[in-house]
C-alpha cells in the first residue's frame, strides 16, 4: 500500500511543476502600454462666463380690448402681421351707437333752444324790471332759467361727446406699432371691455428676463443702474452680453441691461433683471426660450485643460499628467468654470503640464504610456 502511495507522489510532482511554472510565466508577463493623446495645459486670460435660462418677451404688450359692448362684424388685419399705431384691427356694429348720437344731438338741440329763449328773457326784463315796470321777482326768475338752460346745455354736449366717442370707439385700433396676435373674437360674436381680442407686441427691440441671485446682481449693479437713469430710447449694447437661442446658435445682436425688480424674491433669493436685444426683421418672438450669458470676470492666467482630460467620480476630479518619461501621475484637481470647450483648473497642475485626452481611461497611475503623435 505504501508502495503504491509513493509512486502516485511521484507521478503527481510533474504536473504540479507544471503547473506552477505556468502561472510564473503568466505573472511574469507585463501589461501593456496604454496609447494616449497629449495636451499642453494653456495659461491664459480668460473670461468667466454666468448664463442663465431666458424667456423672451414683448418690449411693450398692448391688450387689444374693445371699450363698447357690441356685434363683431369685422377684423381688418392679417393675424401676424406688422401693424401701425391707431390702424384699425376690429369694427363693432356702429348703428346703435349713431342712433345713440343722434339722439343726444337732438336733445342738446332742445337745450340750446331753451337757452336762447331764457337769453332774450334777461334781455327782454332788465330794462323793463329797472324801470320798475315789472316786479324783480321776474328777472331774478328769468335769470335762474337762464342758468338752468346753461346747464342743460353743458350736460347734453357731454352726452354728444360721449356718444362720439363710443362712434368712434366701434373701431378697435392699436394703441403701439408691432406684431398683431391671433385673433381671439370672431365676427358675430358678442364682445365687450372685459372680453380681449387679441394682443399686439413691439419686439424690437425684445426683452429677455433672467433671474439672478443676490450675488451675481451685484456684480452687475452699476449697469443696470446706469441703464435706468439712461433717457435713450434704445439702451448702450454690452459687448459682453449675448443670447444663446434654442437651436444652440449665438444670437448677432449684443443685449443691454434695461432695469431690475423692485425687490428680491424672499423664497428663492433671486431678482429678476431684464435684458433688451434688437431684433431687425422681428426674428425673435415673444415666448421663446434661449440662454442669456455675461462676463462675470475675467481670471488672470487661468489654467485650462480639454474638458475631455477631466475625469470626475463621486463628485472628485482628477487628471493624468505625463512626464518627459513618459510616465502617468493622476492627479486630483480642483476645477473652476468651463470656457467652450476647456476647463479651468483651480489647483492640481501646473502651466506646460501634459495632460492626457485619449486614452485616459486605460492609464493608471505610474505606468508607462505610449504617446501617440496628434
Amino acid at each position: 500500500m505504501n508502495i503504491l502511495r509513493f509512486v502516485s507522489f511521484l507521478i503527481t510532482i510533474p504536473f504540479v511543476l507544471f503547473f506552477q511554472g505556468c502561472q510564473n510565466r503568466q505573472a511574469a508577463t507585463p501589461s501593456p502600454v496604454a496609447n494616449v493623446e497629449l495636451a499642453t495645459v494653456v495659461v491664459k486670460d480668460v473670461p468667466v462666463y454666468r448664463e442663465w435660462v431666458t424667456t423672451l418677451d414683448g418690449y411693450v404688450n398692448a391688450h387689444i380690448q374693445p371699450q363698447v359692448s357690441g356685434y363683431l362684424v369685422g377684423q381688418v388685419y392679417k393675424e401676424g402681421s406688422f401693424v401701425h399705431k391707431d390702424d384699425v384691427l376690429f369694427e363693432i356694429d356702429p348703428r346703435p351707437f349713431q342712433v345713440a348720437l343722434e339722439k343726444a344731438q337732438g336733445e342738446l338741440a332742445q337745450a340750446q333752444a331753451q337757452l336762447g329763449k331764457a337769453t332774450e328773457d334777461v334781455k327782454r326784463d332788465t330794462p323793463l324790471a329797472e324801470e320798475k315796470a315789472i316786479a324783480q321777482s321776474q328777472l331774478d326768475n328769468d335769470i335762474q332759467a337762464e342758468l338752468s338752460a346753461k346747464a342743460a346745455v353743458a350736460s347734453t354736449q357731454a352726452d354728444v361727446d360721449q356718444a362720439q366717442l363710443n362712434l368712434g370707439f366701434t373701431k378697435v385700433k392699436s394703441i403701439i406699432d408691432g406684431i398683431a396676435g391671433i385673433a381671439k373674437g370672431q365676427i358675430g360674436d358678442l364682445v365687450g371691455p372685459n372680453i380681449p381680442l387679441t394682443t399686439v407686441s413691439q419686439v424690437d427691440p425684445i426683452k429677455a428676463y433672467v433671474s439672478m441671485s443676490e450675488q451675481e446682481y451685484f456684480s452687475f449693479i452699476n449697469k443696470i443702474n446706469a441703464a435706468v437713469k439712461d433717457d435713450q430710447t434704445s439702451p448702450q449694447e454690452d459687448p459682453q452680453l449675448t443670447l444663446t437661442l434654442g437651436n444652440g446658435e449665438t444670437y448677432p445682436s449684443k443685449g443691454a441691461f434695461i432695469f431690475a425688480d423692485r425687490q428680491i424674491d424672499t423664497g428663492t433669493g433671486t431678482i429678476l433683471v431684464a435684458v433688451s436685444f434688437p431684433n431687425p426683421g422681428n426674428v425673435l418672438r415673444p415666448g421663446q426660450f434661449g440662454r442669456v450669458r455675461a462676463v462675470m470676470s475675467v481670471k488672470k492666467n487661468a489654467l485650462l485643460v480639454p474638458q475631455r482630460a477631466v475625469m470626475e467620480l463621486q463628485g472628485n476630479y482628477q487628471v493624468a499628467v505625463v512626464g518627459k518619461d513618459n510616465k502617468a501621475a493622476i492627479r486630483p484637481v480642483k476645477v473652476g468654470d468651463t470656457v467652450d470647450a476647456m476647463w479651468i483648473i483651480n489647483e492640481g497642475i501646473q502651466p506646460d503640464d501634459r495632460v492626457v485626452i485619449e486614452g485616459v481611461q486605460n492609464v493608471t497611475d505610474g505606468a508607462l504610456v505610449n504617446v501617440k503623435s496628434s
